[in-house]
């Protein structure tokens, strides 16, 4: 008698014991959640650095908030963050992609043709904007390169660095205008409409703490722009990659002629901008 029970125990024990087991263990187990990707793409470079105000070249500004902005995030482990330079250079992932200077021209080439049958066919309208100093074919290349890149590797956002500047006399003349504006697709291109909501929560952040623009051409300090290729002009950016370009302000300005008020600067515009990403993710 004894025998018979503790077979049926076993049996017991193999259908409903095992099954409970694995279930409770399948539960525990939490699924794996997919970070945000974050692309920085700190301005310029040793050979184009853009701007200058006396010895401060804007390359180097660009890359100090860059990896302000990289530090912080990168604490967030929601977050996966990618940057083309840690340094005057590009990084090496990102300078092997842009050596492959045929593939990206066929791709900045075929998306220039597609928009200009669209203005032929009157699906897309050709707008001004404010004027921005024309980029030569190298650092088109590059920035063509940089989205095509981004399309590629599924990166949700990103975040251009630069400071702005206007003509003047010499380098080390002070100009008239100060202020800072963030740069949004304009509302035809594909990324526009969750770029244009990025744009604005980052603009929130920083206009707690500083002035906007004081160009005419860039007031209201929220500026949609269809020709600046790192927000996806030609439809270079897909639908899914939101992309904002900051200009934290005129090179010149008092605030960076400084050199503490200047690397307080940096951190601050990083926190900020931290923080406009993270409201734009993570709040409802």
């Amino acid at each position: 008698m004894n025998k018979f029970f503790a077979t049926i125990f076993l049996i017991f024990s193999v259908f409903f014991v095992l099954p409970i087991s694995i279930e409770a263990k399948t539960a525990s187990i939490k699924p794996e959640v997919k970070k945000i990707k974050i692309l920085i793409v700190p301005g310029h470079d040793d050979e184009v650095w853009g701007a200058q105000y006396g010895n401060f070249k804007e390359a180097d500004m660009n890359l100090r908030v860059a990896l302000e902005l990289q530090k912080n995030l990168k604490k967030d482990k929601r977050f996966e963050v990618f940057i083309t330079r840690s340094n005057g250079d590009y990084n090496k992932t990102f300078s092997d992609y842009l050596s492959k200077k045929d593939e990206i021209n066929l791709f900045k080439e075929t998306l220039k043709k597609q928009t200009a049958i669209k203005v032929e066919e009157g699906d897309f309208v050709k707008k001004e904007g404010v004027p921005h100093v024309a980029v030569n074919q190298d650092t088109s290349i590059k920035l063509y390169g940089i989205n095509k890149w981004a399309n590629e590797n599924d990166i949700d956002a990103v975040i251009h660095i630069h400071f702005n500047d206007y003509p003047r006399k010499n380098k080390w003349t002070i100009g008239k205008y100060k202020g800072f504006v963030v740069y949004v697709p304009e509302i035809q291109l594909l990324n526009a409409k969750e770029s244009i909501r990025l744009g604005e929560k980052i603009f929130s952040e920083l206009k707690k703490k500083y002035s906007l623009s004081t160009f005419p051409e860039e007031k209201g300090g929220l500026v949609l722009d269809q020709k600046l290729i790192a927000l996806g002009a030609n439809g270079s950016l897909d639908q899914e990659t939101k992309s904002v370009l900051v200009e934290y302000g005129y090179i010149y300005e008092k605030k960076f002629r400084n050199t503490k008020t200047r690397r307080q600067a940096y951190v601050d515009m990083a926190t900020l901008t931290a923080s406009g990403i993270k409201s734009y993710f993570f709040t409802k």
